[in-house]
C-alpha cells in the first residue's frame, strides 16, 4: 500500500507549495543515489522515487485537489508516471540539480525516473499527446439529481487535413533533425537519475520541416468548433470534475483529455449540504395546532408528511432518502423540512372573534398593541 503523500514529504494536509518545496529540496539533496555510499543506493534510490513522486502530485493544485478528494485511487486512476510531473512546480529547485548535473545550459525539461510508477524507459523522439481542455459547465440541481445528457461546443485543435498533421507543405518532405538524432531529446546522466530535455532545434520533433503547410502555417493542427455528447451523473456536486477521454487538443500522437469543471446552479427551494437538502416548508397555523397531512415538495414529486398537533415554528422534520444520490452510487442523502407558520394576514369577522375567545382562554392580552400576526406567533411559539 503506498503512504500518504504528506507524511513521505513530513509536512502537514494544509501546506503551502513553499513549504512543500522547501521539504522537497531538502528530502532530494539527503536522499539521492549519487550522495550516499555504495551500499545504501538501492534503498536511496527508492526513497528518491518515492518523494519525487509525492512532490509531483502536490506541487500541482490540481492533482494536489484531486488526491486530498479521493487519495491515491484518484491520480493512479487518471494520470501515468509521466503524468504526474506534467504541471509539477519545479521552478526555483535548479539549487537542487546543479548539485546532482552541474550546469545544463537551462531549457524547458522532465525528469525520466528508472521505474518510476512501473514505467519503462522510452526510446525514440519524445511524445508529444495533445493539450488537455478545461471547460465549465452549469446545470440546475435537478439536472444534477437525475443525471444529464448535454451537447457543448468546444473550440479544438485537429490535425490539418492538408498536411494530415505533419505540418509539411504536400509533397514536400522532412529532413531527420541532426542535432538529437531524429530522437526529439537529448539527455543528461547522472548515476541512476536522468534529465531530459526537449531538443532545442527541432522542439521534439525530430523532424525538420523544409516547407510549412501554407493551410496550418506548419502547425499541423487547425483550431475548430466541436460539439461534443458528454454525460453527468446523477449526484454531481459543484467543483466535480468529470473526464472524457480523447476529446482535448490533438497532437502528433494523440489527443489529450476534457475536463469538465461541474458548477451546479442556485435553487430557489433548497439548499445542498454533501447529499442532504435543507428547506422551508410553511404550513397554516391551524395545522400546527390541530396537527394534520402537508403536501412536501421533492425532486422526486411531492409526498404526504405528518405534523403533529402543537408543532412550533421552526421544527425540523427528515425525510429519509429524499436529498441527492451518491455521485459514487452508494447511497441518497435525506431531505430537512424546517416548518415556517404561516399566519394570515386577513381574517373574517367570525374567524378574529373566534381567535380573541382562543386568545383570552390562553391567558393572551387581546387588547395589547401587537398585530395580530405577532400574537399568533406567541401563541405557536
Amino acid at each position: 500500500m503506498k503512504r500518504d503523500y504528506y507524511q513521505i514529504l513530513g509536512v502537514e494536509k494544509n501546506a503551502s507549495l513553499q513549504q512543500i518545496k522547501k521539504a522537497y529540496r531538502s528530502l532530494a539533496l539527503k536522499h539521492h543515489p549519487d550522495r550516499v555510499q555504495e551500499s545504501e543506493k538501492k534503498q536511496a534510490e527508492e526513497k528518491f522515487k518515492e518523494i519525487s513522486e509525492a512532490y509531483g502530485v502536490l506541487s500541482d493544485p490540481k492533482k494536489r485537489e484531486l488526491y486530498d478528494q479521493y487519495g491515491h485511487s484518484g491520480i493512479d486512476q487518471q494520470f501515468t508516471s509521466e503524468d504526474i510531473f506534467r504541471g509539477a512546480d519545479f521552478s526555483g529547485l535548479e539549487d537542487v540539480f546543479s548539485r546532482i548535473f552541474g550546469d545544463t545550459g537551462g531549457g524547458e525539461s522532465i525528469f525520466d525516473f528508472f521505474g518510476m510508477g512501473g514505467g519503462s524507459r522510452r526510446s525514440g523522439r519524445r511524445s508529444q499527446r495533445g493539450a488537455d481542455i478545461q471547460y465549465e459547465i452549469n446545470i440546475t440541481l435537478e439536472e444534477a439529481y437525475q443525471g444529464v445528457e448535454k451537447k457543448i461546443k468546444v473550440p479544438r485543435n485537429e490535425h490539418c487535413t492538408d498536411c494530415k498533421g505533419t505540418g509539411a507543405k504536400n509533397g514536400t518532405e522532412l529532413k531527420s533533425c541532426q542535432t538529437c538524432g531524429g530522437q526529439g531529446q537529448t539527455y543528461i546522466s547522472s548515476g541512476f537519475f536522468r534529465m531530459q530535455q526537449t531538443c532545442h532545434s527541432c522542439q521534439g520533433q525530430g523532424q525538420i520541416i523544409k516547407e510549412q503547410c501554407p493551410n496550418c502555417q506548419g502547425r499541423g493542427a487547425v483550431k475548430v468548433t466541436q460539439t461534443i455528447d458528454v454525460t453527468i451523473p446523477k449526484g454531481v456536486d459543484s467543483n466535480s470534475r468529470l473526464r472524457v477521454a480523447g476529446k482535448g487538443e490533438v497532437g502528433r500522437d494523440g489527443a489529450g483529455n476534457l475536463y469538465l469543471y461541474v458548477n451546479v446552479l442556485a435553487h430557489d427551494k433548497f439548499q445542498r449540504e454533501g447529499n442532504d437538502l435543507y428547506m422551508e416548508l410553511p404550513i397554516p397555523f391551524t395545522v400546527a395546532a390541530l396537527g394534520g397531512d402537508v403536501s412536501v415538495v421533492t425532486l422526486d414529486g411531492n409526498v404526504e408528511m405528518k405534523i403533529p398537533s402543537g408543532t412550533p415554528s421552526d421544527k425540523t422534520f427528515r425525510l429519509r432518502g429524499k436529498g441527492m444520490p451518491d455521485v459514487r452510487g452508494n447511497d441518497i442523502g435525506d431531505l430537512y423540512a424546517k416548518v415556517i407558520i404561516d399566519v394570515p394576514k386577513k381574517l373574517s369577522i367570525q374567524q378574529r372573534k373566534l381567535l380573541e375567545e382562543y386568545a383570552k382562554l390562553s391567558g393572551e392580552e387581546v387588547g395589547s398593541n401587537d398585530s395580530f400576526a405577532d400574537k399568533i406567533k406567541k401563541v405557536f411559539k
